[in-house]
């Protein structure tokens, strides 16, 4: 299958990787593995680009991490998209959250409004539902940071370019 499109990410700090992959590891240790992309970090989708805009897509993502620091988000809820395919963490809104999103989604899709989330387990809707009373249990709000942007392109994955956010405040 050819590449379709690409998109621009939130990657989340170590810290914050480390709490949702043990939330995945007790998924998998109750036999939850999922269909989601192996391999990527827990990120925060900010936008998507045609394949054609890679290269703008690449500017756009250094021009922005030059003028962001380290976003914090508080990882407060959780919850599972229309369709049930997708189970999910997201982050309250908060003004540097938006204006991140804001600052990278130069082709916005007409399907539905942005929804800030980190993916844990993709799979059919019987199977999300019956997961997710084990997540509610391993679940526990916390504060966590993006520090880094990076852009793939979908199907298969191709990991494009990566760059930190400035952290200096």
């Amino acid at each position: 299958m050819a590449e379709q499109f690409l998109t621009l990410m939130a990657d989340l700090d170590d810290d914050t990787q480390a709490r949702m992959s043990g939330w995945y590891d007790i998924l998998k240790e109750e036999g939850f593995i999922g269909k989601q992309t192996p391999g990527l970090p827990f990120h925060i989708s900010l936008a998507t680009f045609p394949l054609d805009k890679e290269q703008e897509a690449v500017e756009i993502m250094q021009k922005v991490a030059e003028k962001f620091s380290a976003v914090s988000v508080s990882i407060s809820h959780i919850g599972i998209f229309a369709g049930g395919n997708v189970l999910f963490a997201a982050p309250e809104y908060n003004a540097k959250l938006v204006s991140l999103h804001d600052a990278c989604d130069r082709y916005p899709g007409p399907q539905y409004p942005w929804t800030p989330h980190a993916t844990i387990l993709i799979d059919e809707p019987d199977t999300v539902c019956a997961a997710l009373p084990v997540f509610v249990k391993s679940f526990c709000p916390f504060e966590g940071k993006i520090t880094r942007l990076h852009l793939c392109a979908f199907w298969p994955t191709r990991e494009v370019a990566s760059v930190e956010l400035r952290l200096i405040e």
